[in-house]
Parts: structure tokens; C-alpha cells; sequence
């Protein structure tokens, strides 16, 4: 059975932080692309400034074990790349209606 995960990640606040953002975006999203393919990624989108800027993301994720997210983690360019500074990760249920 697969273990659901909510997953907000806020962006480094360095004046480079949305340039790291956008050298890692197509990482990021191709990796995304294929989590999408496989079941682990549900749905997830920016989290933005209310001057409309990216500061962060949200995610609502599902891997089979804690290995695999933490594989995934280990891995994801917005965390390789110093894009992500903090990163919550909370136990989630998507509701069956």
C-alpha cells in the first residue's frame, strides 16, 4: 500500500535563490514528469509571493516505503541544487470521494 505524503518546501531567500530555482526548474519537472508516469506524484504546483514570484512548492506525493521517498529526496534537483532551504514532509490521505 502506498503511504501519501504533503510535502511544502520554502525557497533559500539569497538574491540567487530564484536563479538557482530556474537552472534547476528543468530538472525538476522533467523529474516530476516521470514520478507523474509511475503513481508517486498526486499533484503539485509554486508556492508564490503576493507579488506573484515563486518561493516555494507544495506537493502531495505517495512512495510504497520511506526509502523511496528518501531516495526521491536525495535526489530531487530543487534539494541538490540549493533551491529548497526548508522542506516539511507530513503523513497525508488524499480522501476517497
Amino acid at each position: 500500500m502506498l503511504k501519501q505524503y504533503f510535502i511544502t518546501a520554502y525557497d533559500f531567500t539569497d538574491p540567487e535563490a530564484l536563479n538557482r530555482r530556474m537552472a534547476a526548474r528543468p530538472a525538476h519537472l522533467e523529474g516530476a514528469r516521470k514520478l507523474k508516469q509511475s503513481g508517486n506524484f498526486i499533484i503539485g504546483g509554486a508556492i508564490l509571493s503576493p507579488e506573484g514570484k515563486m518561493i516555494g512548492s507544495s506537493l502531495l506525493m505517495q512512495f510504497a516505503t520511506e526509502a523511496e521517498l528518501q531516495q526521491w529526496l536525495d535526489a530531487e534537483p530543487y534539494i541538490t541544487g540549493k533551491v529548497w532551504d526548508k522542506v516539511e514532509i507530513k503523513p497525508f490521505r488524499v480522501a476517497d470521494i
